[in-house]
């Protein structure tokens, strides 16, 4: 009686163990490295701030090793250049009833990238296997398109009521630099949609290097922040502000170097 009860019992411990396995080792790896891996395929989304700008991407993994992680990445962000500062006017005027916006002063284009590439995560101990933090590297490479798009201000211009004077939408030209590059002849920004129609495209190439932190580096979700610096390079300058005595140290250059905080999460399978 007690023989079969004991027989009964850890016939169930070991039919729970096995299905346990079953859960938690869904894929079979023959390679002794791989071996002990629950996961083999990531996903993860990206929030970068970086010196100058900001960005999202989105992230595909795959689980090589304990210690190595391929990944591919698409992403979308916008570059500044170092010296524009946000500048705020209070202005009414005559029959003018808009609220003026804040705006950059000397700027001449909006910068937006679209990066794509590969990339690898590499730990430098076993920490990952007892679910602790995992400290490695991080770097990624690839291609880019910029988006260079016209940076439209609202000038004031004057009309043959001296008290009701006229506000119009226009981008950078040699024409109208005098208003252009002049605080008090300025309302405001205009709206993002402004200039849309008009973006040229910019190829280059990107590529970053970071130090990683994964907290869990194989649990089921992904918690990780990369921290390192980031360098894009275009084929020509990337003309963000307008180059004028009337404003210093707006030179624009073709490449861009950043450092870079970045926040990822995601889930394994």
């Amino acid at each position: 009686m007690k023989k079969s009860l004991f027989l009964s019992l850890f016939a169930c411990f070991l039919g729970l163990s096995v299905q346990g396995q079953v859960t938690f080792q869904p894929k079979q790896f023959n390679s002794p490295q791989s071996k002990g891996i629950v996961y083999d395929k990531e996903f993860s989304v990206d929030v970068r701030l970086h010196t100058n700008g900001l960005a999202f991407a989105a992230n595909f993994g795959k689980i090589k090793t304990f210690y190595k992680t391929r990944y591919y990445h698409f992403e979308i962000g916008e570059l500044r250049h170092p010296k524009q500062e946000r500048q705020n006017r209070d202005w009414a005027g005559g029959n003018n009833s808009k609220s003026s916006k804040s705006f950059f002063l000397g700027k001449k284009n909006n910068f937006y990238v679209v990066r794509a590439g590969i990339g690898v995560k590499k730990y430098f101990s076993e920490k990952a296997r007892e679910r602790g933090l995992a400290i490695g590297m991080s770097y990624a490479a690839g291609p880019s398109l910029g988006l260079i798009k016209p940076y439209y201000l609202e000038i004031i211009r004057p009309t043959d009521e001296p008290l009701y004077p006229e506000v119009v939408s226009e981008k950078y030209s040699s024409e109208n630099a005098g208003e252009f590059l002049d605080f008090y002849s300025i309302y405001g920004a205009s709206g993002f949609t402004k200039g849309l129609s008009e973006i040229r495209p910019l190829p280059g190439l990107h590529g970053k290097l970071g130090v990683h932190f994964d907290w869990g580096a194989f649990d089921e979700y992904v918690k990780a922040i990369d921290v390192g610096v980031m360098v894009d390079v275009y084929l020509k300058k990337v003309p963000l502000m307008v180059e004028n005595d009337a404003i210093t140290n707006t030179e624009n250059h073709p490449f861009f170097i950043n450092l870079y905080l970045t926040l990822q999460l995601g889930k394994r399978w």
